[in-house]
């Protein structure tokens, strides 16, 4: 038995910019709503989809803009695809799939969590999203990423051959390389080079010797590099905490809750009414009763 993790989240953004703009009947733009669920039963016809689970941010912002007031948040995303989270967050219920709708955690922290949680009860887990963020869950032999959209599988080697390091080392990398779309700036002069080098020597960034004269790589610019993370170690411990997934979300669902038993007929139906995806009622190839 396999247990696929969603990121819906990604998939609604995918949906949003990769399908075409639909209007319900009473004028509501539900095109990426139509698109994440139209390819959700289609992942749900495929072979050994047995037991499902998306997490969606229910919101941006999250603890973590708590702890650093920049952090990334909903500004500058269209109000038109906010406004369909919620709304796509029922539909995925309407067509029987497990859903966890994140306030004070981010979706990635539900996935983290609920692979961290089952894997060992699963032949596998499968956390449906390119998200380097998840990266950091490959170091389990049984948790794998995969890229719908690019039809890529990523495990442990895949990271290091991507990243050059370890899935362990996935949030120090993030903490010196830095992260646009989370808003971690990362340490100036760090790049991807030089960050995948020092941490496939050394791991953690509290393991590497704070005298660059000590490093046991060879780094072009190494005493400036040095200095740099000298002097903003405090910064760089910071981003590293923002980089790293929770996997203590209050998931109240057990391994079973997720299998998925079909498509409920008569919330489905309903919201198929509401949102006119009348085309979509003939695509349901398994009803929950």
């Amino acid at each position: 038995m396999k247990l696929h993790l969603m990121d819906g989240t990604y998939e609604l953004f995918r949906a949003f910019f990769g399908a075409p703009p639909r209007r319900s009947p009473d004028g509501r733009e539900v095109g990426a709503v139509y698109g994440i669920v139209a390819s959700t039963l289609r992942l749900l016809s495929e072979p050994g989809v047995t037991h499902l689970g998306a997490a969606f941010d229910s919101v941006i912002e999250s603890c973590r803009n708590d702890v650093y007031p920049g952090y990334k948040t909903g500004a500058g995303i269209d109000e038109t695809l906010l406004a369909q989270f919620p709304l796509a967050e029922r539909a995925m219920r309407a067509i029987g799939v497990t859903v966890w709708p994140m306030v004070e955690f981010e979706a990635d922290d539900a996935l983290a969590t609920a692979a961290g949680r089952w894997s060992a009860d699963v032949e596998q887990v499968i956390v449906l999203t390119p998200d380097k963020d998840l990266a950091q869950c490959y170091g389990d032999p049984r948790v794998v990423g995969y890229d719908r959209r690019r039809e890529i599988l990523i495990d442990e080697a895949g990271v290091i051959d991507k990243f050059g390091v370890r899935p362990e080392s996935i949030p120090d990398y993030l903490a010196l390389v830095g992260d646009t779309a989370d808003g971690l700036p990362g340490l100036p002069g760090w790049g991807a080079k030089s960050s995948s080098v020092i941490l496939d020597r050394y791991r953690h960034l509290e393991e590497i010797p704070l005298d660059p004269a000590r490093w046991n790589v060879k780094l072009r610019g190494a005493e400036k590099l040095g200095t740099t993370l000298r002097t903003q170690m405090g910064d760089a411990l910071l981003y590293r905490f923002l980089a790293q997934l929770r996997f203590d979300v209050p998931l109240t669902e057990s391994l079973a809750d997720l299998e998925w038993k079909g498509v409920p007929r008569e919330p489905f139906t309903e919201l198929c009414d509401e949102l006119g995806f009348d085309r979509l009622q003939g695509r349901v190839q398994r009803w929950a009763d």
